[in-house]
């Protein structure tokens, strides 16, 4: 069975060196890279927002989990981490996730939600195949 999903995003950058304005569905917010490389520093860089996308995703999901469970959900907290290296032309790219779960969880509880948490849709995007393609409008 076949499930489909679009998420449409578009980023104008129209003014300051890298201030860039993102429209998501009605959202708007702002990417920028930090002033010692030019920008202005006035929003997350988009590696940031990648590593943001993963954060939320993960929480989300942890948190959708425990509530069907009837688990306690009260504070769940995912760091994401990204180490990217380069070497001839290729670049290699590790994300880690840190997962803090509510104390109330017994160990089988904490361990389930740890498998869990590699299965948030953002995780599986990144683990599959992406495909990348550019055109002119």
């Amino acid at each position: 069975m076949e499930h489909r999903s679009q998420h449409t995003v578009t980023a104008i950058l129209d003014g300051a060196p890298y201030t860039t304005r993102i429209s998501a569905e009605g959202h708007d917010l702002l990417a920028d890279e930090p002033t010692d490389v030019g920008g202005a520093d006035l929003g997350p860089r988009p590696h940031d927002l990648l590593c943001a996308s993963l954060a939320a995703c993960t929480a989300i999901t942890l948190r959708m989990y425990a509530a069907r469970k009837g688990w306690p959900h009260g504070s769940i907290r995912v760091t994401a981490e990204l180490d990217r290296s380069s070497a001839n032309g290729k670049v290699e790219s590790r994300f880690t996730l840190k997962v803090g779960l509510p104390e109330e969880l017994d160990d089988d509880q904490r361990a389930r939600m740890l498998q869990i948490a590699t299965h948030c849709p953002v995780h599986r995007t990144l683990e599959n195949p992406i495909h990348l393609k550019a055109e002119l409008t």
